[in-house]
């Protein structure tokens, strides 16, 4: 039987990188010598996070277009020419079994020059609100992955498997790991503890809520982990470096996620895909804060479906700097809402995408693993 070759395409953030990866992880282990090989977008954070996960990567040079005017949006046509030209050329020599499209940039060229060249898809939209480059690409992919009822509104109904958003396995096991978490953060076990997640590039006003709330945490004694990102961490570090006595952390990225998440109590977390769905799966009490930077809004409606089965509390980005502190303190001293929360989150976790997927791309491959 001649070798399966997959290319897979996701990037920008790791609510794109992360599904990817754990596709990958799992077609390998069905098929233990396949060939995978992703593309992303040079100077992204796929360049560096796919090599890590022991994974080849080809850059392309694509970007996205700028909601503000910019000189760099003139490049855009130019960037995506290149990148046609770019990813055709990838398509023809590797000649993949089937191109899997998990979203970013690089997603839309790659899926796209294998639909002219015949090559089967398979797009994962991680989100409830469909993008536009997926709508698009929607048409000529062979399947569609998502992870919320009710895609046929952007989708082929006749195309859409409901299979959840594959997670990261490390981290959402993490039931018994609380006691290696609490020595790994130095943490106390009496202490209540709350998680800050902004994502992987971080946020801007999560983070100055925080900052704004640090001399409340104290008062309260409440521990904190809180995951700024690299653009804000030198500020935090200043700030979080007099409360380290009293159990008050800050980093810029957080490497033993599945220990941040078996120590904390809440979780106060951007809306993204990738968040959620690990969320779900460890069934953990959150208060959400989507972006409003992300196209049409979709990070309100990812939360919104959750908030709608009393399964999460939202606060609004532009309300967080009065109320994100309130709200999270008020959920940390109730122990019926958070226990009322677990129950509904943990309700909504899909379990074993990522096997489920790896299955459909190995059925587009014509691939028999018995």
């Amino acid at each position: 039987m001649k070798q399966l070759k997959i290319i897979l395409s996701g990037g920008g953030t790791g609510g794109h990188i992360f599904p990817a990866v754990a596709i990958a992880n799992e077609i390998k282990k069905i098929v233990p010598d396949s060939d995978i090989l992703f593309v992303g977008a040079l100077g992204k954070m796929e360049m560096e996070k796919i090599p890590a996960a022991g994974y080849k990567i080809i850059g392309v040079p694509i970007a996205g277009l700028q909601r503000k005017f910019t000189l760099s949006n003139f490049k855009l046509p130019f960037l995506v020419v290149a990148s046609l030209l770019k990813t055709k050329k990838i398509i023809n020599e590797f000649k993949p079994d089937v191109v899997v499209g998990t979203g970013g940039f690089a997603s839309g060229p790659v899926l796209r020059a294998a639909n002219n060249k015949g090559v089967p898809t398979l797009i994962q939209e991680q989100n409830s609100y469909a993008g536009i480059t997926n709508k698009i690409l929607s048409k000529k992919a062979q399947k569609i992955c998502v992870a919320y009822e009710g895609m046929e509104r952007f989708f082929p109904k006749e195309k859409i498997i409901l299979t959840g958003n594959p997670v990261r396995q490390d981290v959402i096991q993490v039931s018994e790991k609380k006691n290696e978490g609490l020595k790994f953060f130095k943490l106390d076990p009496k202490k209540q503890t709350i998680l800050v997640i902004g994502g992987s590039l971080g946020a801007r006003t999560i983070n100055e809520s925080i900052a704004g709330g640090l001399l409340e945490l104290e008062k309260r004694n409440i521990q904190l982990i809180w995951q700024t990102g690299k653009t804000y961490y030198d500020s935090a570090k200043s700030l979080t470096r007099k409360y380290a006595d009293r159990n008050i952390f800050s980093f810029d990225f957080i490497s033993r996620m599945d220990l941040a998440y078996a120590v904390a109590d809440i979780v106060i977390s951007r809306a993204g895909a990738s968040s959620i769905s690990e969320l779900c799966n460890i069934g953990m009490p959150c208060v959400l804060v989507p972006s409003p930077n992300v196209a049409e809004d979709h990070q309100t409606k990812n939360a919104m479906a959750l908030v709608n089965k009393n399964a999460a509390l939202l606060v609004k980005d532009n309300e967080a700097d009065v109320s994100l502190i309130k709200v999270a303190l008020d959920l940390l001293s109730n122990k019926d809402k958070q226990e009322d929360l677990k129950k509904n989150i943990s309700s909504m976790a899909f379990h074993d995408s990522a096997t489920i997927i790896a299955k459909e791309v190995l059925k587009l491959a014509n691939y028999n693993s018995q």
